[in-house]
């Protein structure tokens, strides 16, 4: 089953897709935005990650395509607690063309929407490193999140430590959200 957005579909993460995720998972700008800490990773250490995705776990990881240029980046619900409804949501987009034109919103919402309205989560939650302004933008002003705290000096990027800012979505707060901002 495809997820479908309005610009974007949220599909299973294929084989094919190795390449261009490896190449991301090697890109210092791209992980310099996301949290965790991350090393060279190997064509052999992206097919064993590939081999664990399963239906079966708490952890789901999409890729976002377009019709238009085909896999741009992923987006996940990680930590699925089916008992108290709720998990963790990241996503990247790998090119820098494509930042800006909507893609993340549409990626968020189709997310936002799945979780609540077919999955019947409770909450989402995510991170933030504070100066991922572009992010935090898109989260808390386009997409109904809401900024729950922050973590001092967290993340240590390039000799400087860092924020890391806490958000979350409840399912009230996204249907409140598309009934004032109709998104859908």
């Amino acid at each position: 089953m495809n997820i479908h957005g309005k610009k974007i579909i949220l599909r299973a993460i294929e084989e094919e897709d190795l390449a261009l995720i490896h190449q991301w998972s090697n890109d210092p700008e791209i992980n310099y935005n996301l949290g965790g800490w991350h090393f060279p990773s190997s064509r052999q250490d992206q097919h064993k990650w590939f081999q664990s995705l399963s239906l079966k776990n708490n952890d789901q990881r999409f890729a976002i395509e377009t019709k238009e240029d085909g896999i741009i980046g992923m987006a996940n619900l990680v930590d699925i607690n089916w008992k108290d409804r709720n998990a963790f949501h990241g996503m990247l987009l790998g090119y820098k063309e494509i930042r800006g034109k909507g893609y993340g919103v549409d990626t968020i919402m189709t997310i936002n929407r799945y979780a609540f309205e077919e999955l019947g989560l409770k909450r989402l939650d995510s991170t933030i490193i504070a100066y991922n302004e572009a992010s935090l933008h898109v989260y808390l002003t386009k997409c109904g999140w809401k900024k729950e705290g922050v973590k001092k000096n967290f993340y240590f990027r390039k000799n400087t430590w860092w924020d890391q800012v806490i958000m979350g979505i409840t399912s009230e707060d996204y249907f409140q959200f598309i009934s004032e901002n109709p998104y859908w």
